[in-house]
């Protein structure tokens, strides 16, 4: 947007050659509709304000369009030396005639309604405020007590697991098999025992014995077959 405040106030019969720097208006070949018009002091004036160099053209991120420079230079060409002079020194006859440009008007508008915008989400935002507090309560109920449950349970679930995988290895079943044997092989003793004190008769130490070694040399068979299985 073009700048008026701060700029050296221009004589009444400013020589071309000598153009301000700080000229706020475009270059002449935005204006050259005026060249056609009678040259008056007030017009030679109004002209010497369009002069400006082009490296001395301040930088802006967004360059105005020729038809918005235009409507500017429309809304001054009208004015008098007085009234040009008086935009340059009078800081608030600045302001008023910037805030009455339409483009002004407009940008200005954009920024109210986003202003708007903006208060209006943080309203949203702020009344949302209980209703995320009370979600919150809920997950740290959710978390201490149904959470809590869950994982003690799963750590069960996980114990038991591994009893059963330690159960089923095969280290663990070589180990039964070896207490199986070590089991048939005292009961196999005590029976022998029993017939030589004469507690059982010869037939029932027969069909005793003969059972018990037979369960333990089976035994005796899948033991050794699990320790020599490359598994």
């Amino acid at each position: 947007m073009f700048r008026f405040w701060g700029s050296q106030e221009q004589q009444a019969q400013p020589r071309p050659q000598e153009g301000s720097s700080h000229s706020w208006y475009p270059p002449p070949g935005v204006s050259s509709t005026n060249s056609s018009r009678p040259s008056t002091p007030g017009s030679s004036a109004s002209n010497s304000f369009n002069l400006q160099r082009p490296s001395e053209r301040p930088h802006s991120p967004s360059q105005v369009s020729p038809s918005e420079a235009a409507g500017i230079i429309a809304l001054l060409k009208d004015k008098s030396v007085d009234e040009l002079r008086k935009l340059l020194s009078d800081k608030d006859a600045y302001n008023q005639f910037l805030l009455s440009v339409d483009q002004v008007k407009i940008q200005n508008n954009i920024r109210d309604e986003l202003r708007k915008e903006t208060l209006q989400l943080a309203r949203n935002n702020l009344d949302k405020e209980p209703q995320i507090m009370e979600l919150r309560n809920q997950c740290r109920i959710i978390w201490t007590t149904e959470l809590a449950a869950a994982l003690e349970k799963l750590n069960d679930l996980e114990r038991q697991k591994e009893e059963i995988l330690k159960f089923y290895s095969p280290a663990s079943f070589i180990n039964r098999l070896q207490d199986a044997m070590n089991e048939t092989d005292k009961e196999s003793e005590m029976v022998n025992r029993q017939l030589l004190e004469k507690e059982i008769d010869l037939g029932t130490f027969v069909q005793k014995y003969k059972k018990l070694r037979t369960s333990y040399h089976r035994h005796a068979l899948i033991h050794l077959a699990a320790k020599t299985s490359p598994i």
